[in-house]
């Protein structure tokens, strides 16, 4: 369940508590939610993975993100996330909007785009969605 972007970063759908033990197993440090609260009836609430993550010694954010895109403050919060840990599992609904925040977030740090595409792809995940964007952040950074 949970993909491998980085050695460090991984991505994943929807968690529940049972996976935030095993992240705590696996020597996560960080859980971050990029899933908005109350987007589905199923999904188990952040405050609920963010007390178990703490009880668990590991640290969380939520970074919310709607279907409607992304913002700089969000890429931005997630580039400070990302800098700040040391084993981080994103997750949202299916692991895309965490792979996509990534992806622009590592960009907006210079990471170049085509290694970023090809991470996310062995992860199963296409950012084709937000490459243009992704282009454009790195060669801002430069």
């Amino acid at each position: 369940m949970f993909r491998k972007l980085t050695d460090r970063i991984y991505a994943s759908p929807q968690i529940g508590l049972e996976e935030v033990a095993r992240a705590a197993e696996e020597g996560f440090s960080l859980i971050i939610n990029n899933r908005p609260e109350d987007e589905s009836p199923d999904q188990v609430p952040g405050e609920v993975i963010g007390s178990a993550a703490k009880a668990a010694g590991m640290d969380y954010i939520a970074i919310p993100v709607t279907h409607a895109g992304f913002s700089e403050p969000q890429v931005r919060a997630m580039a400070d996330a990302l800098a700040g840990a040391d084993k981080i599992l994103a997750y949202c609904r299916s692991g895309t909007r965490s792979t996509l925040l990534w992806t622009l977030a590592e960009a907006s740090r210079g990471v170049d785009p085509d290694e970023l595409a090809q991470a996310a792809e062995q992860a199963g995940y296409d950012i084709g969605p937000v490459r243009a964007i992704a282009d454009m952040l790195a060669t801002r950074s430069q």
